[in-house]
């Protein structure tokens, strides 16, 4: 964790750019883990603004299996996207990832989640405003949670941003993928003006930095 946590301060700062109540929170992570043997895949959820950004980084990276997109953390089932961009319903943009383990580890995951957005802009992603946009990390198991408090509390003391973080740590909830065409946005809409100005840019900086880390074709 210690390497990580300085590899990331290090590149962070190039960029300069995770009751009756505990009883049923408990199934959901035993259900986790009963899935995860089964499949011997792990889940991640995040949400790091728009969801064509982050889907698009993942599923370049090495160990992901699948990468969705979708909405959590919100009050209303089965919302659309219309809904969201409401800003009523309390949903993130995010995306579910599907992930081997023995490929990539949840640290890898977090450390690109850190450097492909801006962590200390509540509720903003650049030009996108509004509660949909804002940073999340959905933990799965209680090990997940530790991650990401623990980096966030040493990137924090390590000033490798001049504001404080400010991305939400929250327990996964019920994940409703998005419309079919916001599915693979970016491969499909390579010419959209937001995916050339917005998504490929990040894109091509996630091939620049993580070179190591990309799919082997």
């Amino acid at each position: 964790m210690k390497t990580f946590l300085k590899k990331l301060i290090l590149g962070t700062l190039t960029l300069t750019a995770l009751s009756s109540c505990g009883q049923s929170a408990k199934k959901i992570e035993q259900m986790e883990d009963k899935a995860k043997a089964l499949t011997g895949l792990a889940t991640a959820t995040f949400g790091t603004g728009c969801f064509w950004c982050t889907e698009a980084v993942y599923h370049e990276m090495e160990g992901v299996e699948s990468v969705v997109s979708g909405y959590s953390g919100g009050f209303i089932e089965n919302p659309t996207y219309e809904q969201v961009c409401s800003k009523v319903t309390g949903h993130a943009e995010c995306v579910e990832i599907k992930y081997d383990p023995k490929k990539v580890s949840y640290v890898e995951l977090l450390e690109v989640f850190f450097r492909v957005h801006d962590p200390t802009t509540k509720d903003r992603q650049g030009n996108d405003v509004g509660p949909q946009y804002r940073s999340v990390i959905f933990y799965h198991n209680d090990e997940q949670k530790q991650l990401a408090e623990k980096a966030i509390k040493e990137l924090n003391a390590s000033g490798a941003y001049s504001k404080p973080i400010v991305t939400e740590v929250a327990k996964a909830e019920k994940f409703y993928v998005a419309e079919a065409y916001h599915q693979n946005y970016f491969a499909n809409n390579p010419n959209q003006g937001y995916c050339a100005f917005v998504v490929a840019p990040k894109v091509d900086k996630f091939r620049k930095v993580f070179k190591e880390k990309l799919k082997k074709n």
